[in-house]
């Protein structure tokens, strides 16, 4: 297992220098020998491309983990932040700050944006614990219905305060307009991933209910409130730095446990590391797709995303039968 992991951290490094090299504008090494440190190509590197590469490592690590926490809270392998009304909440929340406070600093921003994806969270996990579920399907089916209406009433507000393309950029994970000193909020999100990991005990015992828990001696609630915080600050960070990226927290979590079980410990660093070789993949075949042009990754994830989805249904629907 250990050499199984070098290998793809292996593949994540070299998909990570690719993605320094991929763009409109040239940079070669070179180019960079022959310009020096103080040519474009470097400039470009540094200001643009290594941000880039950083930012969507950084976020593609932290939408797993956070997809991870939100399956075990709910105890359903079929949700995460955008099929949970969480996503959605935190777009809420910035158009909440932009109508009211349209000057906020990015950290107030993404502090309302994290109080609304929490608030969002708890409203989702409120739902299920009152609705009978037959089916673990139905789980993820209520959430995308909630995210529904949360992503309703944000369109329609922001269309009466005429910030619907505001919106629309937050709804399409997007690293084109990622460059220096604009993504560090990510670190953010990083941090918490090694929270979740050295915590991540304590979600695998949460995970198997409010009774086996608490007779285990685990503060059942604390670390509800613990992981809720986790997943509503990962993904405001997210959102206010790059916008929605769907169905990504969901597919790579699924991928691991089909593998290695629902042991959070040994899962969380294969997750991190999967969810960047997956997220860096998308990226690039956005950006050489429509070469010089640009498909925004979310859309380019959506639709994979989407389809690993509906394969999981699918093959959790046949083992049911």
């Amino acid at each position: 297992m250990p050499l199984r992991l070098g290998l793809a951290i292996l593949l994540l490094l070299g998909l990570a220098v690719a993605s320094l090299f991929v763009g409109v504008g040239q940079v070669t090494p070179a180019r960079l020998v022959a310009e020096g440190p103080d040519g474009p190509a470097m400039q470009l590197l540094l200001v643009s491309r290594l941000p880039r590469t950083v930012a969507v490592l950084l976020a593609g690590m932290a939408i797993g983990v956070a997809g991870l926490l939100m399956q075990l809270l709910a105890r359903n392998r079929f949700v995460e932040p955008s099929t949970a009304g969480t996503a959605e909440s935190a777009s809420l929340g910035l158009l909440a700050v932009m109508v009211l406070a349209p000057e906020a600093p990015i950290i107030v921003k993404m502090l309302v944006a994290a109080g609304f994806a929490l608030v969002g969270t708890m409203l989702f996990l409120a739902i299920l614990r009152q609705v009978p579920l037959r089916s673990v399907l139905m789980v993820p089916l209520l959430g995308l219905m909630l995210g529904g209406v949360i992503e309703a009433a944000t369109t329609f507000l922001a269309y009466r305060m005429d910030l619907l393309q505001s919106v629309n950029a937050w709804m399409a994970g997007d690293f084109s307009g990622v460059l220096e000193g604009r993504y560090e909020l990510l670190w953010v999100a990083f941090a918490l991933t090694v929270v979740a990991w050295f915590a991540a005990d304590r979600f695998t015992v949460a995970a198997m209910g409010e009774d086996v828990a608490t007779s285990l001696g685990l503060d059942h609630r604390r670390v509800l409130a613990m992981g809720l915080f986790i997943i509503a600050m990962v993904t405001a960070t997210v959102v206010v730095t790059v916008g929605m990226v769907p169905f990504f927290g969901l597919v790579i979590p699924n991928l691991v446990a089909m593998a290695m079980g629902d042991h959070a410990r040994r899962a969380i660093p294969w997750i991190a590391v999967l969810g960047g070789i997956l997220l860096l993949a998308c990226d690039l075949l956005g950006r050489v797709l429509r070469f010089p042009y640009e498909i925004p990754v979310g859309t380019i994830v959506g639709v994979v995303g989407a389809a690993l989805f509906l394969a999981l249904l699918l093959r959790r629907q046949a083992r049911l039968a």
